[in-house]
């Protein structure tokens, strides 16, 4: 049995939702900070959101209690 794949086209690929830029570009604007800038990106802005984003925890401790005695137990 033969399986139907359909492959994105170029348009629709996971890869064109950022836009990239060269490094000239990037020179020709003064810099990766004034960059940023034109592009109304800071890094305050940055800071300003990882300061309020909610705190994440990768692992519950039953989850920490068993990746720690994975990790003694293979010493």
């Amino acid at each position: 049995m033969k399986v139907d794949i359909k492959l994105p086209n170029a348009s629709s690929s996971i890869f064109r939702t950022h836009q990239s830029y060269s490094a000239e570009e990037i020179i020709a604007a003064g810099g990766a900070d004034a960059f940023g800038e034109k592009l109304g990106k800071s890094n305050d802005k940055l800071v300003k959101a990882l300061q309020e984003a909610p705190a994440i925890e990768p692992f519950s401790e039953e989850e920490w209690a068993d990746l720690l005695s994975q990790l003694d137990a293979t010493k």
